[in-house]
């Protein structure tokens, strides 16, 4: 990332008028991503899961996806961190972060909604 920072000049790096933090950005983009996820995992999954024919699996996969849910996220964040104060100005990264918002997000929303429909099909009503 930082070969593609010598190509830039100074007056590329900052928006007029705003100044952009692309680790930051990202830090608030994981946060809410994971309260929408959890919230989407309470009342989408476990209002899919009540019924007489429950067992305990579906509860055993919420489980393993909130444990799976956090490395994926931090990874995304750990993308961003490691930037130096330059880079985390620059307007250079503006595509890759749209890109890893856009897969953290489709991760956050459709996972709890995959989930519901994976164990709507498995487990019979």
């Amino acid at each position: 990332m930082g070969k593609a920072l010598e190509q830039v000049t100074s007056q590329e790096t900052k928006a007029p008028g705003r100044k952009c933090d692309w680790r930051r950005g990202m830090s608030d983009n994981v946060a809410y991503a994971l309260l929408i996820y959890t919230a989407l995992q309470i009342f989408v999954t476990v209002g899919a899961m009540d019924g007489d024919g429950s067992s305990i699996l579906p509860y055993f996969g919420l489980v393993i996806l909130v444990v799976a849910i956090i490395p994926a996220c931090r990874f995304f964040e750990r993308r961003w961190s490691d930037l130096t104060d330059d880079e985390a100005a620059s307007t250079v990264f503006s595509p890759k972060y749209r890109r890893d918002q856009f897969c953290l997000w489709f991760l956050a929303i459709g996972l709890p909604f995959a989930l519901t429909a994976f164990f709507q099909a498995v487990i019979p009503a």
